[in-house]
């Protein structure tokens, strides 16, 4: 007992020695059954993700945003530009990400944030904050197929590759968690490696390794610059370079978004606490190092004007790192970075469709959805909830018709304001539960095998800026208007606010009030999800457990 509780203080960053003991002078507050908290007896999922699946699973929702959409960043504000706005974008995705990895390690249940919205918040707020992920699966396969291009780009074809792609992502899911595990941790390392190996390609081409032994330097910073303007008001530069910053906020936001994805396999994770405490802790440096450093590296390689840049292609070919390799003579590369792209859409879309899937799950076990949804196998696979939302993976057909590049960007768009209310609404509901917690008098430091000692400031700065970022995402329309822009930038605000609305009507919701707020019913103690951590004892043992 005494090294469980040696291990759980460990990793609350030394906060208290004594975890998760219940003070019996504190009567905890329970709410009735009609809001169905405690789905314990109908929760038939099992728990099958391992460490190094959870761990990795933050690389899971690496996709075309990053790899590709660095270099339509990099058009629309030039490499500062971009560098702002990447770096800002990462402090709210960072800090959406503390918040809800501080309410799992709390509740490792099934629903996650939306359930986590109608306990704390209001169970309207809950019901419309979920239906904001479906949109999330067909841009990925649709980013994909125009991968594919990259070898064949035969537009008779566009339609069989995207359903092959569909397929793949909806078999493997029904295979079970523990498959969707072992694919996603391979994928992760392939994405990894990816961007690691282009991080240190892009640093040997710009101090003259490559080939062609040109140095680049910091050339590209001074001429065409470090800013780049919108083009909206070109009489008045620092007006336009600011909102050229501000026009690859929805780029920067589409790259970023997923990373709270691994609060949502909390229910289907062995030892959930201690090992989404550990993802989470671990995220700010994958950030520093994967986007910030990625994006700072692709502004010295290419000049934010150049010709090949601002191709829509949407392959490979439009990558800035792709782009330095051709002209630095580097042959064969641009055929293997495609194709680790290709695996990152890929791996992504199937990420989308298990938290997609384990959201509507939840719904169901709740009566926030119908009950077939909330079926399982025998071995916890919630097999219709799959079946359903893999359903949307097939609104990527739509670029049979439409044409892929602009089906992408629809798409892309329609996530990105998504992924900004999902944000907002974990930072809202956390802000809900901190005040909660203390005005029932539960001390974090003593509580919670995670917590952050930045809060609730980080909440308060993730709502803010996701406020902003969605009122303004669609701002260039106003100065050229067009219709399906306008619609894909602000449809999610009215769809929003309609599930809410309709959602209080009918059933007649409330605001949880502080001191209503229940924090026992339905969530397991932790000496039923956690079991003693054995310390690595060998030397690949070590460096497995540092980096996974």
């Amino acid at each position: 007992m005494a090294t469980q509780s040696q291990q759980r203080d460990e990793h609350s960053g030394g906060a208290s020695v004594e975890k998760f003991d219940v003070d019996v002078s504190l009567q905890p507050v329970l709410a009735g059954p009609e809001h169905k908290f405690d789905v314990t007896s109908t929760d038939l999922v099992q728990r099958r993700l391992k460490q190094r699946h959870v761990q990795m699973y933050i690389a899971g929702t690496l996709g075309t945003g990053l790899f590709l959409g660095s270099g339509r960043a990099l058009s629309g504000a030039g490499p500062v530009g971009a560098l702002l706005a990447y770096a800002l974008v990462g402090t709210v995705a960072y800090s959406s990400l503390c918040s809800i990895g501080e309410m799992a390690c709390h509740a490792p249940i099934s629903g996650t944030f939306p359930h986590f919205a109608a306990r704390w918040v209001d169970p309207a707020f809950g019901f419309s904050v979920s239906f904001l992920h479906r949109i999330s699966i067909p841009v990925e396969i649709t980013g994909a197929q125009l991968l594919i291009s990259f070898w064949d780009s035969d537009t008779n074809h566009v339609a069989i590759y995207t359903v092959v792609i569909s397929c793949l992502v909806i078999l493997i899911n029904v295979f079970g968690v523990r498959w969707f595990g072992e694919a996603e941790f391979g994928f992760a390392l392939i994405k990894l490696s990816l961007i690691t190996g282009l991080i240190l390609a892009g640093l040997v081409i710009d101090l003259g390794g490559a080939p062609n032994h040109q140095r680049l330097g910091f050339q590209y910073w001074k001429n065409p610059g470090v800013l780049a303007g919108a083009g909206l008001v070109p009489t008045h530069i620092g007006l336009d370079r600011f909102l050229g910053i501000l026009s690859v906020i929805v780029q920067a936001g589409f790259s970023f978004e997923g990373m709270e994805l691994v609060a949502v396999a909390a229910s289907e994770t062995e030892n959930p606490r201690r090992n989404i405490a550990k993802a989470v802790r671990r995220v700010f440096y994958r950030i520093c190092i994967f986007y910030i450093l990625g994006i700072f590296i692709t502004g010295l390689l290419v000049p934010y004007n150049d010709p090949d840049l601002l191709q829509t292609i949407g392959n490979a070919a439009q990558s800035p790192y792709v782009i330095a390799m051709n002209r630095a003579r580097i042959k064969v590369l641009p055929s293997i970075i495609n194709a680790g792209v290709l695996t990152s859409a890929f791996s992504a879309s199937n990420s989308y469709l298990f938290c997609s899937s384990r959201i509507l799950y939840g719904l169901s076990l709740r009566g926030q959805a119908p009950r077939i949804f909330a079926r399982c196998t025998s071995s916890g696979i919630p097999i219709v909830a799959i079946g359903f939302t893999g359903l949307f993976a097939f609104l990527s057909l739509m670029n049979v018709s439409s044409g892929s590049e602009t089906v992408f960007n629809w798409l892309v768009n329609l996530t990105a304001v998504g992924g900004f209310f999902t944000w907002a609404s974990i930072n809202l509901t956390y802000l809900f539960f901190y005040r909660g917690l203390k005005a029932q008098g539960i001390g974090r430091k003593e509580r919670l095998y995670y917590w952050n000692p930045l809060q609730p400031g980080l909440a308060i700065w993730g709502l803010t800026w996701c406020t902003f970022f969605i009122l303004i995402n669609g701002f260039t329309v106003f100065w050229s208007f067009d219709a399906s822009e306008f619609l894909t930038s602000y449809i999610n605000i009215p769809i929003f606010f309609g599930l809410y609305t309709c959602w209080k009507i009918i059933k007649r919701t409330k605001v949880w009030k502080p001191k209503e707020m229940d924090f026992v019913t339905g969530i397991p103690p932790p000496e039923e999800t956690e079991s003693p951590e054995s310390p690595p004892t060998t030397f690949w043992r070590k460096v497995a457990a540092v980096l996974f």
